[in-house]
C-alpha cells in the first residue's frame, strides 16, 4: 500500500500543529508543506518585538532548525493558486500541480487595505502582518522619521510598541470612538490608551480618513496629520479564496469539530476558519493562535485516520503594551461582576448559571481558572463563584474537580 500523501498550505500555527497531528498517527506518509513565505515557521506576534530588538529573527522560530527534516516533511516555496478537487491537485501558480490524498487549508488572513484617494501617493506605506512587513518597516524607520498607523486594534498597537523608541513620533487613527474596540469595552479601553499615551503615543480616534496627498492624510472633519511612514492595520480578512467553489464558506472556510470542511479529503485549520463558539454559540471567524495550533492538530490528527474533536474554542487575547498586560476571552453578554483600581481592570460576564466571557487588565495571573469555566461551560452552581470573583483559585471547587485539575488528591 502506497503512502499516504499530505499536502498542507500554510506554514504557520495550523500548519505545524497538522504535522505534528499527523506524525502522531502516521510515521511514513508523505508530508508536503506549501508557503507562500520562503522563511521557516515562526511565530507572528513576536514581529513587533523584532522591531523593538528583543528577539531576532532566530529567536522567533516557532520550531527548531531541524523541525522538517525531523518530522520528514518536504517544504515547498510557492504559492497555490487554485485547488483541483476532482484531480485532487494543489495548483501552483508557476503551473506546478501537487498531488495530495488529504489537503489542509491554514492560509490565514491577509491586511485589509482600504480604497482610499490617494493612497498610491504615499512612497513609505506598509502591513503588519508577517516578517517580511516587520522588515520593510524596519528598513524605514529612523529617528527623525514620523509614523502614522491607521488602526488601533491589536496589531496597530503591537507595531506602535515596536518603533516609539525609534522613531521621532507615533499617532495612531481609527474610525472607532475608542482603541482596541473588539475586544475591550470603554472602560478597559480608555486605561489602557492613558498608559499608551503616557509612553508618548498620541491617538486620533472616531476619524475618518478622506484621502492621502503625498505624506498628508486629509481627514473628514478637515484635520490633517503629516506622516514619514504610513502602516495599514485596520483590519484582516481571511484568506478563502481557494476553496472557493470547492467548500463551504461564510466570513470563514466553514468546519466542524474535527477541522473537516464540506469537501471531501479537504480540511482548514486556523484564521482563514469560521468554526463554533462554544461561549456564545454562534459560529464565526477566532483568528487566534492558540485555536489555530488545536484546530491544526486535529486536522492532522483525522486526516491520518484518527478521530479527535476540538469543540472548545473561544475567542480569546492575550497581548501587553508596555508592560500592561491584558487576556480577554468570551463573549460580553449577560450580568457583570466589575472590580477596578490599584492599576487592575476586572470585568466577567456570565447568565444562565454559566461565565460568559471576561476582560482583565494589570492583574492577569489567574485567567486561566477562568478561561477552563468558559470553555468547559461549568455549571457556576456548582462552585464558590462569589469566590472565584474575588479570588479565583482551585479552593472555590468542590474536592472532586480540585482533583480533577491537580491529577490527584487535595
Amino acid at each position: 500500500m502506497s503512502a499516504v500523501k499530505y499536502v498542507i498550505i500554510g506554514n504557520s500555527a495550523a500548519g505545524i500543529g497538522a504535522i505534528e497531528g499527523i506524525r502522531q498517527i502516521d510515521k511514513t506518509g508523505e508530508i508536503t508543506v506549501i508557503s507562500d513565505e520562503p522563511h521557516h515557521t515562526y511565530s507572528r506576534p513576536l514581529i513587533s518585538y523584532f522591531l523593538l530588538g528583543k528577539v531576532t529573527e532566530q529567536a522567533m522560530k516557532y520550531r527548531p532548525d531541524n523541525f522538517y527534516e525531523d518530522n520528514n516533511a518536504a517544504f515547498l516555496h510557492g504559492s497555490v493558486s487554485e485547488i483541483d478537487a476532482g484531480a485532487k491537485h494543489a495548483v501552483l501558480s508557476d503551473g506546478r500541480r501537487v498531488p495530495y490524498d488529504k489537503l489542509l487549508a491554514s492560509t490565514g488572513s491577509s491586511a485589509f487595505v482600504p480604497r482610499l484617494e490617494g493612497l498610491d501617493t504615499v512612497k513609505n506605506q506598509t502591513a503588519f502582518m508577517s516578517l517580511d512587513d516587520a522588515r520593510t518597516l524596519d528598513g524605514m524607520i529612523s529617528p527623525d522619521r514620523r509614523v502614522l498607523i491607521a488602526g488601533a486594534g491589536l496589531i496597530g498597537l503591537k507595531c506602535a510598541e515596536g518603533v516609539l523608541a525609534r522613531v521621532k513620533n507615533v499617532t495612531v487613527l481609527d474610525l472607532a470612538p475608542r482603541i482596541l474596540s473588539s475586544i475591550l469595552d470603554g472602560g478597559g479601553a480608555g486605561m489602557v490608551q492613558e498608559h499608551m499615551e503616557r509612553q508618548g503615543i498620541s491617538f486620533k480616534l472616531g476619524a475618518n480618513i478622506k484621502r492621502f496627498d503625498d505624506n498628508i492624510a486629509i481627514l473628514e472633519s478637515g484635520d490633517s496629520v503629516g506622516f514619514d511612514i504610513l502602516v495599514l492595520a485596520v483590519g484582516v480578512r481571511p484568506n478563502t479564496s481557494l476553496l472557493r467553489g470547492v467548500a463551504d464558506i461564510d466570513k470563514g472556510i466553514i468546519i466542524n469539530a474535527k477541522s473537516e470542511t464540506s469537501a471531501p479529503d479537504i480540511y482548514a485549520a486556523g484564521d482563514c476558519t469560521q468554526t463554533l463558539d462554544v461561549s456564545s454559540g454562534q459560529s464565526r471567524v477566532m483568528a487566534l493562535l492558540p485555536n489555530a495550533y488545536m484546530q491544526g492538530e486535529i486536522a492532522g490528527i483525522n486526516m491520518a485516520g484518527g478521530g479527535k474533536d476540538f469543540n472548545k474554542a473561544i475567542p480569546m487575547n492575550a497581548i501587553g503594551f508596555f508592560g500592561l498586560h491584558i487576556i480577554t476571552a468570551g463573549n460580553y453578554n449577560g450580568e457583570v461582576y466589575a472590580q477596578t483600581g490599584n492599576g487592575c481592570y476586572k470585568k466577567l460576564f456570565y447568565s444562565d448559571n454559566r461565565l460568559n466571557g471576561y476582560i482583565l487588565i494589570g492583574n492577569v495571573e489567574r485567567a486561566g481558572i477562568y478561561t477552563g469555566l468558559i470553555r468547559e461551560r461549568k455549571p457556576l452552581d456548582t462552585i464558590d463563584f462569589a469566590l472565584v470573583c474575588e479570588k479565583p483559585g482551585l479552593m472555590a471547587f468542590c474536592k472532586e474537580d480540585r482533583q480533577n485539575k491537580l491529577g490527584g488528591g487535595v
